[in-house]
């Protein structure tokens, strides 16, 4: 694990090309950027082919790292290798973190979706270099989200690796949040669908009191 790693995931934008509408990913990310956002996780769910999103990953990928922020692909290792990307996101139903590991190159970046503290202690045995610890509050961003006890996001986040909390992040609970203990947050809506992304970061983080 790079010992920046904490650093570079304080403040991911999770994004796909639908959520970032009427803007483009860029320029959503570029706004965000702006504000203090460290890494961009492009999570593409709808109906692209997989050359699409190849093509936009190959895209973000220099976006990034020409501003040097992290690139992170969503769900799908073939194309986080195939686009040289920084790193994949994996989630429990994805492919498993201890082959991922494997196959992922020397220097790139592995992350884990969990919600249990087994779950947290098994990703880390499989090689992830960081935990994604969500729902921590109620969110409609994803479909399938669970809320993940506080006293839970605390235990996660005392195992010591980068643990990034995700689900339901606005102003009004960050400072919440980050009290749990987590090195990092990963927000959706609180910036896709803020009229000022730049203003909508910067906020977060003041908010977060980092």
């Amino acid at each position: 694990m790079r010992p920046d790693l904490a650093e570079r995931l304080r403040l991911t934008l999770v994004v796909s090309r639908d959520e970032a509408a009427p803007r483009a990913v860029t320029e959503l990310a570029e706004a965000a950027f702006a504000g203090g956002v460290t890494a961009l996780q492009l999570r593409e769910k709808g109906a692209l082919s997989d050359r699409e999103i190849y093509e936009e990953a190959l895209e973000l990928r220099e976006f990034c790292r020409a501003r040097n922020r992290l690139f992170l692909l969503d769900d799908r290792l073939d194309l986080a290798l195939a686009a040289d990307a920084d790193g994949v996101h994996l989630g429990q139903k994805d492919l498993p973190a201890a082959v991922a590991a494997r196959l992922l190159p020397p220097g790139r970046i592995l992350g884990v979706s969990v919600r249990t503290v087994a779950e947290a202690r098994a990703a880390l045995a499989d090689g992830a270099a960081y935990l994604g610890v969500g729902a921590v509050f109620p969110t409609g961003s994803k479909d399938d989200a669970v809320l993940v006890k506080p006293e839970t996001v605390r235990e996660i986040s005392a195992l010591g690796a980068p643990t990034v909390a995700i689900g339901g992040l606005t102003l009004a609970n960050v400072k919440a949040a980050w009290g749990l203990g987590v090195t990092g947050l990963a927000v959706i809506s609180a910036l896709t669908r803020a009229a000022d992304p730049r203003a909508a970061a910067a906020g977060l983080l003041e908010g977060a009191g980092i």
